[in-house]
């Protein structure tokens, strides 16, 4: 999974998040918010950015919308083949949906899912499986239902013959919104189930596909490769921000993190020295990007703000509030009104 976390994805996949908010009528300064993604940068199909700054644009999205039913699942609903670029082409001059579904795997990090995937094959029927488990849980419903979503448009975009998913599961209870996820697919999902899936006929998924091009085949997969390795981000500092940020939390300790990266807490001490950081600097300033975003877009309680953050008590929190911004945290939202 760290492979996948730690690729830089093109801003312009970003620009169909701010998109979609837009015609709900968020505007574009909401959704860069914290970010440290320009307005520069959304013109510039060559701008990279890490998943730090795409899942802020995401939980700016979530605080902007939090009562549009189904949010994630509309999302996914933008994405189609020609917005991954090299990758979705790819899929696209595959011979049949199995061949694009294990192509779409390999190279999985181009795409936008959050989710861990893999193949399954059972009765009759391919799918493809969904684990949200490595995903915050504060954005795990948001980005399963995106990703399932995505997934479903690629597949009907892919087999252009009316290609019908013959069965859906969800772990979780059904949602509010399960009728609307329902009509959309065709088909109303099996919830309470063991797994995250979608899953079509054998006999589908290995019908030649129409725009396969055995001339491109092999090209598209060196691009894929290429492109890849291009956007794998260096340095350890990247990788300890996965973890703060995702399954360790804030509140993680240096021993912590150290063990999940199979290093001695010294060794890691010693390479962000390196690196010019720390592991307390990027724990601050995870905390300081935290805060202030939090601040900005909902009413959370400051005791309760400071647990978040790992905090044992307000007063820490307010001290390192002070520290970096030169104000309190109620003086910062103040000014906010």
């Amino acid at each position: 999974m760290l492979k996948q976390e730690s690729t830089l994805h093109p801003v312009a996949i970003s620009q169909v998040m701010i998109n979609f908010a837009a015609s709900y009528g968020v505007d574009v300064d909401t959704c860069l918010l914290g970010t440290g993604i320009t307005r520069v940068d959304l013109s510039d199909g060559e701008v990279l950015i890490t998943r730090e700054q795409e899942t802020r644009l995401i939980e700016n999205l979530m605080l902007a919308l939090p009562d549009v039913p189904a949010l994630g699942f509309r999302l996914g609903l933008q994405y189609n083949v020609a917005t991954f670029g090299v990758w979705g082409f790819a899929l696209r001059t595959c011979r049949t949906l199995r061949d694009a579904a294990r192509t779409a795997l390999r190279y999985l990090p181009l795409s936008t899912a959050y989710c861990q995937m893999y193949t399954l094959e059972e009765d009759g029927c391919f799918g493809i499986g969904l684990d949200p488990a490595p995903i915050p849980p504060h954005l795990r419903q948001f980005l399963l239902e995106r990703d399932l979503a995505t997934g479903v448009n690629l597949v009907k975009e892919l087999s252009l013959s009316g290609l019908t998913i013959c069965e859906a599961e969800f772990q979780g209870p059904p949602p509010d919104h399960a009728d609307f996820i329902a009509e959309t697919m065709g088909i109303a999902p099996r919830y309470q189930s063991k797994r995250n899936a979608m899953l079509v006929s054998a006999e589908a998924a290995d019908r030649p596909l129409p725009t396969f091009s055995a001339r491109l085949v092999r090209m598209l997969d060196d691009q894929c490769r290429l492109q890849l390795e291009q956007r794998q981000t260096s340095g350890l500092a990247g990788l300890v921000r996965q973890q703060i940020l995702g399954p360790l939390g804030l509140v993680a300790t240096l021993d912590e993190v150290a063990k999940t990266l199979a290093m001695s807490p010294r060794s890691l001490r010693r390479k962000l020295d390196q690196e010019g950081t720390s592991f307390r600097a990027l724990v601050e300033e995870e905390r300081s990007q935290a805060a202030t975003q939090i601040l900005s877009g909902s009413d959370m309680k400051l005791d309760e703000l400071a647990i978040h953050l790992g905090y044992t008590d307000t007063a820490s929190f307010t001290r390192a509030f002070r520290r970096w911004t030169g104000m309190s945290p109620g003086e910062y939202r103040k000014q906010l009104n």
